[in-house]
């Protein structure tokens, strides 16, 4: 039965690969400024023409890029509901739509949202010269109490491949990224804002914002810091199983410079299905990466047998029982920084 069922998803995958043709995807990186959604939309307008000008068809940003984010743990309920919109009633959402349509690309940036009951969340969207495409609501919020997580995971066609999107600690749950694939996507967004902060890992921790601003002098010291364990080696511990464990490709996301009071590494990256970094940002300031999706590559990568191979009545009452201890959320606030949650 199980060779039954494997045939037959290989022959309906393999219908849609035929399908399938070649996407260039753009991702960014940029420094936010918090609460200046003016100013964080004239940077995204900015980087997408740019990449489309460069042939992508797509181009994604990293977590909160229209809001700014770290800032949102001093807010409380009443300045969280001014900062937040409607989607996709809202001005952010309505400008998004107008520069993909003026640059005939897709776009993916990140916001608060809040709904006609005044209920917050961490939203992730996708739209395009037709309006909105698809949103995506945080399952693993944290740093504001006010912000309520998700309940469903999020796939979407766009441009003949098959996405979803999981913000920042939802990827960390490995099951969050699984799931997604089982439902079809063969491409994940992953926006972040991440890394730079204290942890229980080893070699955690800030990075002094002094080298930020004499990155022109220096910025040799500034790359050690953002390159080692502080920033990209430990993304490099996991961030690439998970397109290699899953066959997807990648979209990561992250912002570069200040956020707040808190310096981030940028890094933004496009992974293949084989775990290979084929395209990142690596200057220190507002830029972008792009890489050429391939069909093929989805049916190569091993982790496509694996999914095929996969005996989920071994593990199903397991993967779904609740599990304890309880994990206590650690919200970020100006008295306790917190844990970086990775």
């Amino acid at each position: 039965m199980i060779n039954l069922i494997s045939n037959w998803y290989l022959e309906i995958y393999s219908g849609n690969l035929i399908k399938m043709k070649k996407l260039k995807v753009s991702t960014a990186q940029f420094e936010n400024r918090s609460g200046d959604k003016e100013y964080n939309l004239s940077v995204i307008e900015m980087l997408a023409q740019k990449a489309a000008e460069d042939g992508s068809k797509v181009i994604a940003f990293h977590e909160c890029s229209i809001t700014g984010y770290t800032f949102a743990r001093k807010l409380s309920k009443t300045q969280m509901l001014e900062l937040a919109e409607s989607i996709p009633e809202g001005g952010s959402i309505q400008r998004l739509i107008q520069i993909a349509d003026r640059n005939d690309i897709t776009i993916l940036a990140g916001l608060f949202e809040k709904d006609n009951k005044d209920n917050l969340y961490k939203a992730y969207v996708c739209v395009d010269k037709n309006g909105l495409v698809a949103k995506y609501r945080k399952l693993h919020p944290f740093i504001n109490p006010h912000v309520l997580p998700g309940n469903e995971y999020c796939v979407f066609d766009l441009h003949g491949w098959k996405c979803g999107i999981l913000i920042c600690y939802d990827n960390n749950i490995i099951e969050n990224v699984r799931a997604t694939k089982l439902l079809g996507a063969d491409v994940i967004f992953m926006p972040h804002v991440t890394m730079c902060t204290p942890s229980s890992r080893p070699g955690a921790g800030f990075v002094d914002p002094a080298l930020w601003r004499n990155r022109e002098n220096d910025p040799t010291s500034l790359r050690i810091e953002f390159d080692g364990m502080k920033g990209r080696g430990w993304l490099m511990k996991w961030l690439p199983s998970r397109a290699y464990d899953n066959a997807v490709y990648v979209v990561f996301a992250n912002p570069i410079g200040m956020d707040d009071d808190q310096l981030k590494n940028g890094c933004s990256m496009i992974i293949d299905p084989f775990g290979d970094i084929i395209a990142e940002c690596r200057t220190l300031g507002d830029d972008l990466a792009s890489s050429i999706l391939i069909p093929e590559n989805l049916k190569k990568a091993g982790g496509y047998r694996y999914t095929l191979a996969r005996r989920p009545e071994l593990y199903r009452h397991i993967v779904g029982e609740e599990h304890s201890p309880e994990q206590k959320v650690v919200w970020l606030t100006d008295n306790e920084p917190g844990l970086n949650k990775d």
